[in-house]
């Protein structure tokens, strides 16, 4: 007789997104299990979040965890006997939504070949198993070498970790060809404890590089080309046989910055001495030079550092809630929203160019409104709580941006009517991307809206947001909110874009002083700012402030809080966030 689990069962029954199973006690049932997950796990299509540690009788995930589970976003499966067969049964499919994956301490000796492991075979045809993974914990296994899959396996991986194995060189078979082509945004990479004795020059293709970790191995030099990482701020080198005692006594004081400046100036790590004593001041001169250049260097960019403030739920004396009915589910399930206080859309063309940054947002990011849609209001025009729901296409009333009020129903087919008109015009077989976002409320007996506390629908996502809460030149706060009917993820990963580019619209129009002008002024370019810490540093460094904003269900129960601790990360690097 199966062993019972009623784990499983409340999380069905109360339909949870997050599930953690404590290894030591679950084992017994695990083996009885035959060593592998219980069959009952694949009926949680909802979960986006699974631990299983510490369990020392889990060697088989089973077969079709991937497909039953597309939602997941975190994955832990640290501690545990898992093999590269008992993985590969579970993680033979795509994983589409996954960002962390934690294989921590399982004795691998090779990657699944989900993962571009030995089986994999040469480079795979068609989209990536896991296209959204950042995170990859394979520490404390007994992996040999890397093979070039996994760039392809997961293209924006951010954090790669294997500590505590059996590597002898680094990259060594990780970089495909070509090498520049791969992880792109990976900037941590942890090899401590193992047995490299070989640090490539392709490390330098690691363009994002910011921290590296290989202490505690066997290399005896390092190559010059780690000068040539641009973002590489921290490395630690420590516990390596270096020849060059110079070099290994930087290393000791983990001065970063001193060692790449070493290797760029000519040191090999083969202990050279320098030509002569005049050679050597000047060096010496150029070092400081190039120090202070830094030191300079450093301080504008903190100087022009993006700043926001989190004020927490519990800080504010009025957070605004968001409730969601069950009727959503089926319709439009993901919704994370936030208040921005401190946007300045007065001067000139602000307002335009924060309008056609939230356009070019739905056309990239968002994949023209199919994977996620972006609204965004003025907080001072909406009254809370507000009410994520449901309402028929014949009932759900909205007054749409630039149009008088009409029923949803009517309003869907006048925008197929003008997407059909455009279509014929510019003589295509199919109706443009643009519009595509149209037919993701086909055949739903209901639409999702976002409805104030007075019963105004001030969105009717993927379509429109209303002209009654429209943003306009004298707003300062805002209400941003993101729904999508793929991933709570995706919403996640558009905000945190979202405020970064809002962030970045705020510096521009303070950096340019603009004069208040008309809506109709033409638009500026939303590119990359070009900071000027010279000009009012102190007013341009005042932090745009995101208020957290909790999404509940009927009876009150926290659905989703944005942004957590855990939120805003993805853009980490351009923004500096005080929480």
């Amino acid at each position: 007789m199966a062993a019972a689990w009623p784990e499983l069962e409340a999380a069905a029954r109360e339909r949870r997104r997050e599930l953690s199973l404590p290894g030591a006690a679950v084992a017994e049932r695990v083996a009885a299990g035959g060593g592998r997950l219980p069959a009952e796990l694949l009926a949680l299509p909802l979960l986006q979040s699974l631990e299983l540690s510490g369990c020392a009788a889990l060697r088989e995930l089973g077969p079709g965890l991937a497909a039953a589970l597309p939602a997941l976003h975190t994955l832990v499966l640290s501690g545990n006997a898992l093999g590269p067969a008992g993985l590969g049964a579970g993680l033979g499919g795509p994983l589409p939504a996954l960002r962390l994956l934690d294989l921590s301490g399982n004795g691998l000796e090779a990657l699944p070949a989900a993962l571009g492991g030995p089986a994999a075979g040469a480079a795979p045809e068609g989209p990536a198993a896991f296209p959204q993974l950042r995170s990859l914990n394979l520490s404390g296994n007994r992996l040999r070498e890397l093979g070039p899959g996994l760039a392809w396996a997961a293209p924006q991986l951010q954090a790669l970790l294997l500590s505590g194995n059996r590597l002898r060189a680094l990259p060594g078979g990780l970089l495909p060809s070509p090498a520049a082509a791969a992880f792109p945004l990976l900037s941590r990479l942890e090899a401590a404890d193992n047995e490299v004795v070989e640090l490539g020059a392709d490390i330098a293709a690691l363009t994002a590089l910011k921290s590296l970790d290989v202490a505690n191995n066997q290399l005896k030099e390092l190559p010059a080309a780690l000068a040539d990482c641009p973002r590489l701020k921290e490395a630690n080198f420590k516990g390596n046989q270096l020849k060059d005692k110079r070099l290994e006594k930087m290393v000791n004081g983990c001065q970063t910055k001193a060692i790449l400046e070493y290797l760029r100036a000519g040191g090999r790590g083969k202990g050279k001495g320098e030509s002569s004593r005049e050679e050597a001041r000047k060096k010496k001169r150029e070092k400081q030079q190039q120090k202070k250049d830094d030191g300079e260097q450093d301080e504008v960019e903190e100087a022009s550092k993006l700043l926001v403030k989190v004020l927490h739920v519990s800080e504010n004396p009025a957070p605004l809630v968001v409730k969601v009915s069950p009727g959503v589910k089926d319709v439009r399930a993901f919704i994370v929203c936030c208040v921005l206080k401190g946007v300045n859309l007065k001067p000139g063309s602000a307002l335009k160019r924060f309008l056609s940054a939230q356009t070019k947002l739905h056309e990239d990011i968002c994949e023209k409104r199919t994977a996620a849609t972006i609204a965004t209001h003025d907080l001072q025009l909406i009254r809370g709580p507000l009410t994520y729901g449901v309402q028929p296409p014949d009932e759900l009333k909205i007054m749409p941006l630039g149009r008088k009020e009409i029923k949803a129903k009517d309003l869907l087919r006048q925008l197929q009517l003008e997407a059909e008109e455009q279509r014929k015009q510019k003589k295509r077989q199919n109706v443009s991307g643009l519009h595509k976002y149209l037919q993701l409320l086909d055949g739903k007996d209901n639409y999702p809206c976002l409805v104030d506390a007075e019963g105004v629908v001030i969105s009717f996502p993927p379509i429109t947001n209303s002209e009654k809460t429209k943003i306009r030149k004298d707003t300062r706060d805002l209400f941003l909110e993101v729904t999508s009917d793929t991933s709570l993820q995706i919403c996640k990963d558009v905000m945190d874009t979202l405020i970064l580019k809002i962030a970045e619209l705020n510096r521009f129009t303070l950096e340019n002083r603009e004069d208040s002008g008309s809506d109709n002024e033409s638009d500026a370019l939303c590119g990359p700012v070009n900071l000027n810490p010279s000009q009012n540093v102190q007013a341009m460094n005042l932090p745009l402030v995101v208020e957290q904003v909790r999404v509940v269900d009927t009876d009150g129960n926290l659905k989703v809080l944005y942004p957590s601790k855990t939120d805003l990360t993805t853009v980490s690097s351009l923004l500096t966030v005080i929480r």
